[in-house]
């Protein structure tokens, strides 16, 4: 495959598979900065990122738990010890957030979008990294706990997590659907 179009093979790898190296420093602003060029109408940069690795994973982890016991106090503990596991799956967590801005010509739909594709694009930069990643959310991601915890304003959301290693496991290609199941020219 042409060099240049690497990033048609990407596919989301299991969080269970990804292990260190992550990126480093460099490599994670290159992706960062790959997210910020995401489509935007009137340059407002909607969204924030929140990087978490190393002890940050296991703090992560006990927000998850308290987060679940919040919504279930009842929760089963297999359950419970699943999401507290979640943050220590991979070895790097990019949290995409919606950062929206009240305007009158930009509707928070398009500002969503737009940090919608910012998260694709670190997931698109990590893969012509090298690394592999998969983007999840799930009731933490939409959960007040989580979110008051981790920072986040009244005028913000997590777009989701975005999990990013080494894949430790190698995956077949992903299948892509014929494009003539899903375009047509309007005339």
């Amino acid at each position: 495959m042409n060099e240049s179009l690497k990033h048609l093979n990407r596919y989301s790898t299991p969080a269970k598979a990804l292990v260190e190296p992550a990126p480093d420093d460099t490599q994670l602003h290159t992706i960062l900065k790959t997210a910020l060029s995401a489509p935007d109408h009137g340059r407002l940069h909607p969204y924030r990122f929140i990087s978490i690795r190393g002890k940050a994973r296991r703090r992560l982890s006990e927000i998850f738990g308290q987060a679940t016991l919040d919504r279930d106090p009842g929760v089963d503990p297999a359950y419970l010890a699943k999401q507290k596991d979640k943050p220590l799956r991979s070895p790097l967590i990019v949290v995409v957030v919606a950062s929206l801005i009240q305007s009158p010509k930009i509707p928070e739909i398009e500002q969503m979008l737009s940090a919608g594709a910012a998260a694709h694009n670190v997931l698109l930069a990590a893969n012509a990294l090298g690394f592999g990643s998969i983007w999840l959310t799930g009731a933490n991601a939409y959960d007040a706990y989580v979110c008051s915890e981790l920072g986040l304003g009244e005028n913000e959301r997590i777009i989701g997590f975005i999990y990013i290693g080494t894949p430790a496991i190698d995956l077949p290609p992903r299948p892509i659907p014929e494009v003539s199941r899903h375009h047509l020219e309007w005339k």
